[in-house]
């Protein structure tokens, strides 16, 4: 009975992992395929929570079209990352609404969680059916 918690933790593990090298892929697809320019911040939007307020900022570029284009971090911190008016590195896909910071963060944080998540049942489911046959 307690083989199918360990057959389940496995199963987790591997859909995990194949979502972050889903995330990765895409992540890779973007480097090659899309237009790299600076943006600047021109706001931080306040997330208030029980634990106080963090953080999120708000970007603006032009695009290739010389359009001024806007977009809303995904990620809020405390302290803000980031002053109203700083220059980041990013990336966007020109054939859909995909965006991101160029930074090790902001280009890999989704891989980087699901793995994270994904490692240790692998470890542990993986681990357990390998060696209770032997």
């Amino acid at each position: 009975m307690i083989e199918y918690l360990y057959y389940g933790m496995l199963l987790i593990s591997i859909f995990l992992i194949y979502f972050a090298l889903r995330q990765y892929n895409g992540t890779r697809e973007l480097m090659q395929s899309g237009i790299k320019t600076k943006a600047e911040v021109v706001d931080l939007i306040e997330v208030s929570d029980d634990e106080g307020t963090a953080f999120k900022p708000v970007f603006e570029y032009r695009d290739r079209s010389k359009n001024l284009m806007t977009f809303k971090s995904q990620v809020s911190s405390r302290p803000a990352p980031y002053k109203i008016g700083d220059k980041v590195n990013i990336i966007y896909s020109p054939e859909s609404d995909e965006r991101k910071v160029v930074s090790f963060w902001g280009l890999y944080r989704w891989t980087i969680i699901l793995l994270c998540i994904a490692s240790p049942l692998l470890i542990i489911g993986g681990g357990y059916l390998l060696y209770s046959r032997g």
